[in-house]
């Protein structure tokens, strides 16, 4: 990675960080879901960046990829454990971060604490060549020493320029045979911990989409749309309230399933904990270094 590249990484991870504390700092009881979302996606913007993907505001057993719709009248409520899942991009270089915190309670603040350490364990270890397994082992055993389970089907990630995901994984459970980090790669590191069962299953798509590929569409809504999300989000996550301004609701309900059907776009699904456990979520966006790694969210 050259040095112009870890300089986006790091503009990214300095925008992202403060939209995950903004967003934590404005969660109140009563709030909407839809206007918090739509806050901190502002305030990417007005820090310079894009969002990465849709602001994942998930609740309670709820681990992953929920993010509102524009008509969603969901509201915080007392006791609800939330995790606010944010990422930013500076063309397309991207950090990813997460934090959880319940509302007027304290019943799950020690699964929120054994999330949070797992992160901070893992951290402690990644530098280049260093055997995943073990990383892996570090999480569960701080996540298990709370009395919790790890999800062991959710992972971190590699990230590289406009991919989100790449092949790179960072699991919350030792594997063998894992990929090694090496010096300069972006990876996001994001222990789950659970009360339940310790995996999730897909729920209801959650208005979350992206890219797979471009092919010709024979209705104009759907090409308009098609070129649309080429232009704005290229392979990145988008949520179907990004697109409004440019279509009515028919329209776009209309676009966006057609586009699922001929297969140029995928649905995200809602990932809820199968044992309908609460889950708690910790994240941060590394560089790895010869001697570490640099947290940059």
């Amino acid at each position: 990675m050259g040095n112009a590249n870890i300089a986006e990484y790091r503009r990214a991870g300095k925008v992202a960080g403060a939209a995950r504390d903004f967003g934590l700092s404005i969660v109140k009881e009563g709030g909407k879901l839809v206007d918090l979302a739509q806050d901190v996606e502002s305030f990417i913007v007005k820090m310079g960046a894009k969002p990465a993907f849709p602001v994942n505001l998930s609740l309670n057993s709820v681990a992953a990829h929920y993010t509102p719709s524009k008509y969603d009248e969901t509201v915080f409520k007392r006791g609800d454990v939330v995790k606010l899942d944010v990422g930013s991009h500076v063309d397309g270089f991207i950090a990813d971060t997460a934090a959880t915190m319940e509302i007027g309670t304290m019943r799950h603040q020690e699964m929120i604490v054994a999330a949070q350490s797992a992160l901070e364990a893992a951290i402690s270890l990644m530098r280049p060549g260093v055997d995943m397994y073990v990383v892996g082992a570090a999480i569960e055993g701080q996540i298990k020493s709370r009395g919790f389970l790890p999800i062991r089907n959710l992972t971190g990630h590699g990230l590289e320029r406009y991919q989100l995901h790449t092949g790179f994984s960072v699991s919350n459970v030792p594997l063998k045979g894992e990929s090694k980090p090496f010096s300069g790669q972006a990876v996001a590191i994001e222990p789950f911990a659970t009360n339940g069962a310790g995996k999730v299953m897909d729920g209801d798509s959650g208005g979350i989409y992206s890219l797979i590929r471009a092919k010709p569409q024979k209705d104009a809504d759907s090409e308009a749309l098609l070129t649309h999300i080429i232009n704005e989000f290229h392979t990145l996550p988008f949520a179907d309230r990004w697109c409004e301004g440019k279509f009515s609701e028919k329209e776009l309900n209309s676009a966006l399933k057609t586009l699922v059907r001929t297969g140029c776009i995928r649905p995200y699904r809602i990932l809820v904990e199968a044992g309908e456990g609460i889950v708690a979520q910790a994240e941060h966006t590394v560089i790895v270094q010869d001697d570490g790694c640099e947290v940059i969210t």
